[in-house]
């Protein structure tokens, strides 16, 4: 008889006590970027109890496990990145980071620890599935593009004879209702791109700005005239967002000076959208630049893409989520994110989706928990058996015939 996801559950509450003290021993010891050794040692460690085929990245401390099932069949791919952030943790716990500076913020060391689990579940249940398993465990998933390397290292045909043909991923949010799985078919989360711009005038004295090419004042009506782009061209039913976030100019009080540089970053749900705010941007700049008879030296740098949930998955998602903690913690997400995943990669490639697994501390406020990135994050960890058992049920359900 084919495991029932009542029982699906209940293994993964089994081994809690195995994926907390995983995430624990990963959150003590974080790593940034593309290379995470000690973190990728971990995940080895755990996946060489397993009868899984593993092989590791050559250009990243990327890890593949592939799960082959009793059977032939299709190949489904389960998500976890392990990247930190730099940030200096201050939230307390008992088991902080021991890194200075560097912080699991963003929950990643829960990712790799409910993907192990759901791997050990997996294994265990491997004459009910027909077709393999890749178990994808990526770092530099915060703006270093982790998830790009290994496509172009194949993981996709990690499974030559099948390759991959469904994809899922599971994020948790220290804001969103412990336990729940939050998701929305299409667009879920943003395209982000960041941008620079050097406005080039001629410096002089304080007292004589009229014979000086001041670039203050223009950068300011840069900034409002990206404002009223936005709002006046933009429809609000595909939306973008752009933000200014870093303004220098000058180094003292009476010397007008040559440049101002400005910076910050697009945030679009459509590769059209995006394409026409990145030229808007540049064009809205570069006039308003000309009016003043000043030069504008531009650099686009392109981030990740939409990350776009496929519509027949999502509701899969959402009825094996219903199915497996109950219909309240399958929650429809209203709007998308305007975040960035580099998940979404994947997603170009394969059906697939991305859901938010809630983790908000039980009686934490929702208005004032401190949200992921934030160098307070807390992760309720009650909720991770409940991932566990998600990933393995999506494998399972793919798998099965």
């Amino acid at each position: 008889m084919p495991t029932s996801p009542a029982e699906v559950l209940a293994a993964a509450y089994s081994d809690a006590d195995r994926t907390i003290e995983l995430r624990r021993r990963l959150h003590r010891h974080p790593e940034v970027g593309l290379h995470l050794p000690r973190t990728q040692a971990a995940v080895l460690e755990a996946f060489a109890e397993l009868p899984l085929e593993v092989t590791t990245g050559s250009t990243t401390t990327s890890v593949v496990g592939v799960l082959r099932g009793a059977r032939p069949g299709p190949t489904f791919l389960l998500r976890g990145d392990m990247d930190a952030l730099p940030v200096q943790e201050d939230s307390a716990l008992p088991f902080a980071s021991e890194v200075p500076g560097v912080m699991h913020a963003c929950g990643h060391d829960t990712h790799v620890a409910m993907l192990v689990g759901a791997a050990r579940l997996l294994a265990d249940r491997r004459e009910e599935l027909a077709g393999q398993v890749v178990f994808m465990v990526q770092p530099g998933e915060e703006g270093f593009h982790g998830a790009r390397y290994m496509l172009e290292e194949g993981l996709l045909d990690a499974v030559p004879e099948a390759p991959v043909s469904g994809a899922f991923a599971l994020h948790v949010s220290s804001t969103l209702p412990s336990g729940t799985v939050n998701l929305r078919p299409g667009p879920v989360m943003a395209a982000a791109d960041q941008w620079r711009m050097t406005l080039r005038g001629r410096g002089g004295h304080a007292s004589e700005p009229h014979a000086a090419a001041d670039p203050v004042p223009v950068a300011a009506e840069i900034v409002l005239a990206l404002q009223s782009m936005v709002t006046r061209r933009v429809d609000v039913f595909d939306p973008a967002v752009v933000t200014v976030a870093h303004i220098e100019a000058g180094s003292t009080n009476n010397v007008i000076p040559d440049t101002a540089f400005l910076e910050g970053t697009i945030r679009t749900l459509s590769a059209q959208r995006r394409a026409d705010v990145v030229a808007s941007v540049q064009r809205v700049a570069t006039h308003v630049a000309a009016a003043h008879g000043m030069e504008l030296h531009w650099e686009h740098i392109e981030g990740y893409p939409v990350t776009m949930n496929d519509p027949g998955m999502a509701a899969h998602v959402l009825t094996t989520a219903a199915e497996l903690l109950g219909p309240e913690a399958a929650v429809l997400m209203p709007a998308p994110l305007m975040g960035a995943e580099d998940f979404s990669y994947v997603l170009q490639r394969v059906p697939g989706v991305m859901a938010w697994l809630g983790a908000r501390p039980h009686g934490v406020d929702p208005a004032t928990a401190p949200p992921n990135h934030s160098n307070l994050v807390v992760f309720d960890e009650e909720p991770l058996p409940a991932g566990v058992a998600l990933y393995a049920q999506m494998a399972l359900q793919a798998l099965r015939g």
